[in-house]
């Protein structure tokens, strides 16, 4: 047998050979990566400026330490997820960058010759310990990356993640209080011992969402079944009520042992949204609304904690309230960021300091009173841009398990900013979480870190193009019998 000349147009030296892809959008990414530090870098200075005068001296540490980290991170994205969405890495960096500036700010008040008070609750280096949370993040991040090759292999450990991820929530309940207890209030979501302190509650949602969208993926079909409609709503049948009254129970649990409103509400509003993607059925999320507000009303009367909380939240003005010192905190934050106005009065200067634990769950409103309105809307648009992003990922990849994963987890960080966002403005009773990447706090961080890394592993899939033939037209050859 003879082969003939190769076509018009192939070269024998290429044939075989898949054509070259284009490139990912990583070299926008940089450029991003870039801004953001600049980003940083202008805040930190403008930090030291209002403070005292001077920029601070540790400067060159701080912004060449976060530069390190984040262009590590990019090298894992290009290394390991080259199709990943150019933009979800420089939205957590902004953020992450800016909550370390932030956290200095804070730390600085009332020392080292600074005007102001000094915050009790934080050390001389909660900035540095900040940072270092960070570059565990990032390697969390990256550790992500290289290990989980294709989001749907954590399919294989539902059941197993689902059993880690309930015990992390009970783990706090069952502890003494002097370990599990945030101090000065009723509240148990940390494990604190010899000085190093963690939420499980921060990655017990991580390994939740694993189990619910494993568990719906095979359950879709049958909750997704009709029973009797009402009002123009297809209910669903009452066999298959049984998993969310499930989870409504351990959430309330959640709430009566550990007095942890937040968790409890990102609990089962994690798995009912994750129900409404899977199913398509509107009946579920009314039920699930239906049972939320039914469960906070009989919590609200029955555990003298959640009582407090809607006090505060209906009536914060009240001399009651005010006299007892119980919505000191809350008023201090809206009168906080009433001060800022539009525009803020400026990095380092105000006095954030007044409010109680602004370094943790009030953080949004320092960043209130420092950047005004203005400044605040924009870090809402850059979470929302997250979410988008999520939900972008999630449309675009095939396989149903990763759709869902992808959308509940960009559901629970979105549902995560609503609550404590809406705490502190007084939009709903206020509940102890963290506000994500801006927070002080290692759990919290690391946990984001983790969810920005699978929300990119999702998006190399769902972005990477189809493998190319080893052959198209042009380089195909005829051959006859000799």
């Amino acid at each position: 047998m003879t082969a003939l000349p190769s076509a018009v147009g192939a070269s024998p030296r290429n044939a075989g050979r898949p054509v070259p892809l284009p490139q990912g959008r990583r070299g926008s990414e940089l450029a991003m990566v870039c801004f953001a530090i600049a980003i940083m870098a202008f805040a930190y200075a403008a930090t030291g400026l209002g403070l005292n005068g001077h920029i601070p001296p540790g400067i060159l540490t701080y912004i060449g330490g976060f530069a390190v980290l984040i262009f590590a991170a990019h090298l894992a994205v290009r290394r390991f997820a080259p199709w990943a969405d150019p933009l979800l890495l420089p939205l957590a960096a902004v953020l992450n960058g800016l909550g370390v500036v932030m956290i200095y700010g804070l730390q600085e008040f009332g020392r080292s010759g600074n005007p102001g008070l000094a915050i009790t609750t934080l050390t001389t280096h909660a900035a540095l310990y900040q940072l270092i949370w960070t570059a565990l993040g990032i390697a969390c991040f990256v550790a992500v990356l290289a290990l989980v090759k294709e989001a749907r292999v954590l399919q294989r450990y539902t059941y197993t993640l689902g059993t880690l991820g309930l015990i992390l929530l009970a783990i706090p309940a069952l502890l003494p209080s002097r370990i599990s207890e945030i101090a000065g209030t009723d509240t148990k979501i940390q494990i604190a011992v010899g000085g190093f302190t963690v939420q499980p509650e921060e990655f017990a949602k991580l390994a939740l969402a694993v189990f619910f969208a494993g568990y719906l993926v095979a359950k879709r079909d049958v909750l997704a079944l009709a029973g009797r409609r009402f009002l123009g709503i297809d209910l669903p049948r009452a066999r298959d009520l049984g998993p969310i009254l499930v989870i409504w129970v351990i959430s309330l649990l959640v709430l009566i042992f550990e007095s942890d409103i937040g968790t409890s509400a990102l609990f089962f509003g994690l798995f009912v949204a994750m129900l409404y993607l899977a199913t398509q059925r509107r009946s579920w999320l009314l039920i699930g609304i239906g049972l939320f507000v039914g469960g906070s009303l009989i919590a609200g009367a029955l555990i003298s904690h959640v009582g407090v909380r809607f006090s505060i939240w209906l009536h914060p003005f009240s001399h009651a309230n005010l006299a007892s010192g119980l919505s000191y905190q809350t008023v201090e934050g809206l009168e906080g960021m009433a001060f800022g106005g539009i525009f803020g009065t400026g990095f380092g200067q105000g006095e954030p300091f007044r409010t109680p634990l602004v370094q943790s769950d009030f953080i949004f409103a320092g960043f209130g009173e420092q950047i005004g309105l203005t400044g605040l809307m924009a870090l809402l648009l850059i979470f929302g841009l997250i979410v988008q992003r999520g939900l972008r990922a999630a449309i675009a990849v095939r396989d149903p398990f990763s759709k869902l994963l992808a959308g509940g987890l960009s559901f629970v960080l979105a549902l995560q900013v609503f609550v404590i966002v809406g705490g502190v403005t007084e939009l709903i009773p206020l509940t102890g979480v963290t506000t994500p990447f801006l927070s002080q706090g290692g759990s919290s961080l690391v946990a984001s870190w983790i969810v920005i890394a699978l929300l990119m592993r999702i998006s190399d899939t769902g972005r990477r193009p189809a493998p190319q033939p080893i052959q198209d037209e042009g380089m195909t050859q005829v051959v006859r019998a000799g």
